[in-house]
């Protein structure tokens, strides 16, 4: 709601017209109300610009969007009985994550911001519009201390076989030479439109004083480049998930970045389906992978219509109860039905014995197979006994339960056993 040239008006958020959303004006009292194709268009579609939402003040509204794979937030004055236009606000890094966070007074001449990046501790800003002045109000505290002009990160862009461009992001400490391949953890996800948005990590510091590349592939699947795609990763397009981390994974080794016998995969739920499916298709790859909560059966769970969550899953993956198309096409890369007589890197799975949402007889029955089929590797589950798909509960257990992993992956990628 906004009050422009003394009348009211509503701003409305829609994709009528376009997948990425557009946001149109009318007036309050306007009758008959127009059609939500019909409505003033104030910010048009794009099929770069991914809208997600916008808040209105007295003065001011502010436009959440995603562009280029990073979140952004702009601003957009109100004066009298006209609209401004939105201004991006800008920041130094080049990878980040921005949002407007927490603003309940309507007539407020200020707004809170969230910021964050790989490299910069969660700060929380007040912005004051008539000025842009940024006031820090406070910044995630890191135990021991933390001088964040030791580290770097950055974008790259991987090519994909049908000449896609996927976003790799690529941390790292600033001493860590790049005239070799080094030691790296490769993430990603990739569904549901989830984005795997920058973002801080005190654990992933031990990673990367160590010598270790932190890389994160924003494969299609995820919501990082916009609904499309989203879209190009779901259903019947699902294997571009798979081969757009396998096509990152080239990228890193072809630049001579990394190197099959130093990088380790990492996913968990449904990117722990990403690690069986990368594992059965270019197990050559990668030194290890590590599954967590992995939905390493799907093709079982999703023909199950009394399972509780199975029947809303089929949105995403489709029904293969009722359709013999999408069986045919989820028995293609369905991570258990896959495995074969092939040298695989070596696997870890971790599952909850109470995960209601991926059961842990998935990863159990997986690593049994690859035990029985599979050549090479080593292939390991642990079991956690008192805990959900999250993970354990309790600060303590849950960096225990970091230490544990992050502990198999440095053995795997550095040799080193600490």
């Amino acid at each position: 709601h906004v009050v422009r040239g003394g009348k009211d008006q509503w701003l409305i958020t829609h994709n009528a017209h376009g997948p990425n959303f557009e946001i149109g004006w009318v007036d309050a009292d306007a009758s008959p109300l127009p059609g939500i194709r019909d409505l003033e268009v104030l910010v048009p579609h794009s099929d770069d610009v991914r809208i997600e939402g916008v808040d209105t003040y007295r003065d001011f509204a502010t436009l959440s969007y995603r562009r280029g794979g990073i979140p952004r937030v702009a601003v957009m004055k109100i004066d009298g009985d006209t609209f401004g236009e939105f201004e991006e606000l800008h920041f130094d890094e080049e990878i980040y994550s921005a949002g407007s966070a927490g603003n309940p007074e309507w007539d407020a001449p200020v707004i809170r911001l969230s910021y964050t990046s790989y490299t910069q501790p969660a700060q929380l800003f007040q912005y004051r519009i008539a000025t842009g002045e940024r006031t820090l109000l406070k910044e995630q505290e890191v135990p021991g201390g933390y001088n964040a002009d030791e580290y770097e990160a950055y974008r790259e862009w991987a090519i994909a076989k049908d000449g896609t461009q996927i976003p790799v992001s690529i941390v790292k400490r600033k001493d860590l030479a790049t005239d070799k391949p080094q030691p790296a953890l490769l993430y990603g996800y990739g569904s549901y439109e989830a984005s795997m948005d920058p973002g801080f990590s005190v654990s992933r510091l031990s990673l990367l004083d160590r010598g270790m590349l932190y890389v994160v592939a924003h494969v299609r699947g995820g919501g990082e480049m916009g609904r499309l795609w989203y879209d190009e990763g779901k259903l019947l397009a699902k294997k571009n998930t798979f081969t757009d981390f396998i096509d990152v994974a080239d990228h890193l080794i072809s630049n001579q970045l990394t190197s099959p016998e130093v990088l380790v995969a990492e996913g968990g739920s449904a990117g722990g389906l990403l690690m069986g499916a990368i594992a059965n298709m270019a197990p050559d790859r990668f030194k290890g992978i590590q599954a967590v909560v992995p939905f390493v059966d799907p093709l079982t769970s999703i023909l199950k219509p009394e399972l509780p969550l199975t029947v809303g899953e089929w949105e995403e993956w489709g029904d293969p109860f009722h359709d013999p198309e999408v069986y045919d096409y989820m028995a293609t890369y369905a991570p258990y039905e896959n495995v074969s007589a092939q040298h695989y890197p070596d696997i870890l799975a971790v599952t909850s014995l109470n995960d209601t949402r991926v059961l842990y007889v998935e990863p159990a029955k997986w690593i049994a197979k690859l035990r029985q089929v599979a050549t090479g590797g080593e292939f390991l589950l642990k079991t956690e006994m008192a805990a959900g798909h999250g993970g354990v509960s309790g600060r303590y257990a849950r960096w225990h339960q970091t230490a544990f992993e992050y502990a198999w992956t440095i053995n795997k990628a550095t040799g080193a056993v600490e």
